[in-house]
């Protein structure tokens, strides 16, 4: 060949490389544009809080971007990988060209060593010749996915000021790689400064999308955490519309989670005039200070349970208010409680006031026969045998009383335990109720022991009969036309006894049934407002239950239908050791 036709294919070579320059060129100026035109359009919906850049379309739009990446640089392979400063690493970003789903699952590798680091840490290009020479870190794990070779420039992210376009701010938030050159070609410096090129817009599309993926994983953790509370929460934005509503609020007003996304107003998601009225107010008026309401709402089962609202003003970095935050707690029970004790304190000071009064009245007219010849003595006789019995309901009442004290202090009701003839305990039990005052003559009361209930039982026998007097004095009480009361005893399995006291009184209620053993809890219904009785009587009773590691509960069919009280009692105690520790705190709580 002379040297004519040398120059003259030189010049054919050049061509084909100006020409296949020519080509790479257009290809990233217009592979630049649609980075800026995907960037543009990713963060006018971060600002205007639009769900319109969904994350699977991001993570699409930029495994379109990769693979054009790589199309550039004839590669194989593409991946980023961001920076976590928690941890000092560098993990695999997705989505991820040319590997297996998973596969980079837990990729990742420190921010000071390997080819990766390198690059990210001096913030200059690598070239990775052949992995499996190559000595670095990240060369042996990336050999296992199949990479051969590749290059690596930094993912720099720039903030230019708006005016002067000069860059006022830059970061590094990663690196990108190209990996196996097609045809089994290697990377050359050409490929370096493409990849650099294309990278500098690459890298704020990755960190749009990689804030854009933490921003979504801190709201579903936020979602998530809110939803788990007991309280009803409502996020109102400065327009009206309902940002967020919680399952507990949603509950409280009858919303299924579908009616309330989109952009309703708590105005036509709320039915309940009084709760639109205070959400109203809390919106319009933009105060700092916690707003305090109390609202009654009655639910879709028609059940009316009080709320208490507290609303606050959400403001930004800038002070300027971004909305609402209003929380519902469900005071119902408080409430309750609070009319419990109410009728409590009132129910005590009239039983307290009725022992007192006969004991007062009797020896008073006992004073007034100063020379012993007013009253006959059996009068006398009579008189005194009031008072004690008067005295006797007097220091019950104060038992009582002085047990629930030490009940909510915590103090210490631990039992006796000690075997205790179970069939003679049951039947002296209803013997001396037999002389109880609350049994009439219309009253029949007995009891009965299936065969197979051992004689001898593990309990605190002083406890074990103030459980039967107060439960078969109950029945009697809450049967004032008299009627039969029965005690039965069997056996629920072969560990644990089960005790049954039934009669056929005034019944119970399903709502007042929930309440059974429960502090100052009394059926309120006309029938049992004339019976005295203080409500504590149950409780103490559950208590002592409790700390047998037993179980207790009723049963009724309803109201004027009589009632079943039960509880169970093991035959043989745990070791009292064991226990010990965690009666007296069970029994407070």
């Amino acid at each position: 060949m002379n040297l004519d036709d040398s120059v003259e294919s030189l010049k054919a070579h050049i061509s084909n490389l100006e020409s296949e320059l020519n080509q790479k060129t257009q290809a990233v100026t217009q592979l630049e544009k649609s980075i800026r035109d995907l960037n543009q359009k990713v963060q006018a919906a971060s600002e205007n809080a639009q769900p319109t850049a969904e994350l699977s379309e991001l993570e699409e739009t930029l495994k379109r971007l990769m693979t054009r990446i790589a199309m550039i640089v004839q590669g194989g392979k593409c991946l980023f990988m961001i920076h976590d400063p928690e941890t000092h690493e560098l993990y695999a970003g997705q989505p991820a060209l040319g590997f297996e789903e998973g596969q980079l699952e837990d990729f990742r590798i420190s921010e000071s060593e390997g080819a990766s680091g390198v690059c990210y840490a001096s913030s200059k290009s690598v070239i990775l010749y052949d992995t499996e020479t190559d000595t670095r870190e990240d060369s042996k794990a990336f050999a296992r996915f199949g990479v051969r070779n590749g290059i690596s420039v930094p993912l720099i992210v720039e903030k230019r000021d708006e005016e002067t376009n000069a860059v006022i701010d830059r970061k590094t938030i990663g690196v990108i790689w190209v990996f196996n050159k097609k045809f089994g070609g290697i990377f050359i410096d050409e490929d370096v400064q493409l990849l650099d090129r294309m990278s500098r817009n690459a890298a704020a599309v990755i960190n749009t999308a990689s804030i854009f993926r933490r921003l979504s994983s801190e709201k579903e953790q936020l979602h998530e955490m809110t939803d788990a509370l007991t309280a009803g929460l409502v996020m109102i934005g400065r327009n009206g519309r309902v940002l967020q509503m919680n399952s507990s609020a949603r509950k409280i007003f009858g919303l299924e989670a579908g009616e309330v996304l989109g952009v309703r107003t708590y105005d036509q998601l709320v039915k309940d005039d009084t709760v639109r009225e205070v959400l109203g107010k809390a919106v319009s008026e933009e105060l700092d200070t916690n707003v305090q309401e109390e609202v009654t709402i009655t639910g879709a089962d028609d059940v009316t349970r009080v709320f208490q609202i507290q609303s606050t003003v959400v403001r930004n970095e800038n002070g300027d208010m971004v909305g609402t935050a209003a929380i519902f707690s469900d005071i119902t029970e408080l409430k309750n409680i609070d009319k419990l004790k109410t009728a409590f304190v009132s129910t005590v000071s009239h039983e307290l006031r009725t022992p007192m009064t006969s004991i007062k009245g009797f020896i008073s007219t006992l004073l007034m026969d100063e020379d012993g010849t007013m009253f006959q003595h059996t009068d006398r006789m009579e008189f005194y045998g009031i008072v004690d019995k008067e005295c006797d309901r007097l220091k019950r009442l104060i038992d009582d009383l002085l047990n629930v004290s030490r009940i909510e202090a915590g103090a210490s009701m631990m039992p006796n335990f000690e075997e205790v003839p179970l069939h003679e305990l049951v039947k002296k039990a209803i013997m001396i109720d037999n002389g109880s005052t609350y049994k009439k003559e219309t009253h029949t009361l007995g009891f009965s022991i299936d065969s197979d209930v051992p004689e001898i039982i593990e309990a605190d026998g002083d406890k074990f009969e103030q459980i039967l007097h107060n439960l078969v004095g109950n029945s009697l009480k809450y049967s004032p036309d008299g009627g039969a009361v029965h005690l039965h005893v069997s056996k629920k399995d072969e560990d644990t006894l089960q005790f049954a006291i039934s009669d056929h009184g005034l019944g119970m209620t399903p709502e007042f049934l929930q309440k059974f053993g429960q502090k100052f809890a009394r059926a309120d219904n006309r029938d049992t407002r004339s019976i005295n009785g203080t409500g504590i009587g149950a409780f103490l009773v559950k208590s002592f239950v409790d700390i047998h590691n037993g179980e207790m509960w009723a049963h009724s069919d309803g109201l004027g239908k009589g009632t079943t009280a039960y509880f169970t009692l093991p035959i043989k105690q745990p070791e009292f050791d064991e226990n010990a520790a965690s009666l007296s705190s069970r029994v407070a709580g």
